[in-house]
């Protein structure tokens, strides 16, 4: 069972719900394995060092400014949502569905008259995200009534006079498309930070190691649009096949003991590896082989 935070130990806060899984994978691809049990709070971790504690991400961030956790992954909406005071060590662009910040976004049902923020005055507004959307509101002029919404927010523009409005959270904008909503503006981007108590970061040993934390989790996001490349090409051809790799890259070109031939490794984006293999091909390249990453570390 994990405990208030000590000096030798390391807290760390999953975030419950739609994320963990995701959370769970990425660690995994940084090197630390995570068993979560269904009927307990408390997952195990393959680093004596670290204890873990799955917690609901809208809290996360209030219990890594008091201390109880050390450092948690939590949205920057959920930080700026509680006004917390933590340390974000890592920004972590990554999501249930892709690899993109997911978005607020300010929306109303298709036939409604509204067009613009300022179309509100006087409204009704259900959210989850209510301190973020006051303020958004705020900062605007614009007077509106914002209530905390328990669920299903979706559904309430669309429930008779009670809401003229929603801001919800989205990373495709399917689901407000298939409740016939329509975005009026964004309120607030957000992607998952890797945040740490203050105090946590002036302690040499846990800065040290939340800070190997990050680079490993940084490390594991940045492999998985990239994968390995390898391929054998004739030394009177190696220009050739260059010309044809993208032009940021910087290849690693080895000797074989044919003296004809070159080995050629680099690192790509995985979106063009299929429009290149053919024309490597094309250009003299042999065995070409491609392998997936799990970090990539600059």
């Amino acid at each position: 069972m994990v405990h208030k935070s000590r000096e030798d130990k390391l807290v760390l806060g999953i975030p419950k719900g739609s994320l963990q899984e995701a959370t769970v994978d990425l660690f995994d691809r940084a090197g630390y394995r995570i068993t979560v049990s269904s009927r307990s709070y408390y997952p195990t971790i393959d680093d004596d060092e670290i204890d873990a504690i799955i917690l609901r991400p809208q809290e996360m961030s209030r219990f890594v400014e008091a201390g109880t956790i050390d450092v948690g992954l939590t949205g920057h909406d959920w930080i700026c949502e509680n006004d917390s005071d933590v340390a974000e060590v890592a920004e972590l662009v990554y999501a249930k569905q892709r690899l993109a910040p997911v978005r607020w976004v300010l929306a109303v049902p298709e036939d409604s008259p509204v067009r613009d923020p300022s179309d509100l005055a006087g409204g009704m507004v259900s959210t989850e995200l209510v301190n973020v959307t006051r303020q958004y509101f705020a900062d605007k002029g614009v007077d509106v009534e914002v209530e905390f919404s328990h669920g299903a927010t979706e559904v309430k523009a669309n429930l008779g006079e009670l809401y003229d409005a929603i801001v919800d959270v989205t990373e495709t904008g399917s689901s407000l498309r298939a409740n016939r909503l329509r975005v009026v503006d964004t309120v607030l981007a957000s992607s998952t930070r890797l945040v740490a108590n203050r105090d946590a970061m002036q302690n040499d040993w846990k800065r040290g190691k939340i800070e190997n934390i990050a680079l490993l989790l940084t490390a594991a996001i940045q492999a998985r649009e990239k994968v390995g490349l390898k391929l054998n090409v004739p030394r009177a051809k190696l220009d050739e096949v260059a010309d044809v790799l993208p032009a940021e890259k910087s290849p690693t070109v080895s000797d074989l003991a044919d003296r004809d031939w070159v080995a050629v490794e680099v690192i790509l984006d995985e979106a063009v590896e299929r429009e290149l293999i053919p024309q490597l091909k094309r250009a003299g390249a042999t065995g070409i082989i491609t392998y997936p990453l799990n970090k990539v570390i600059p």
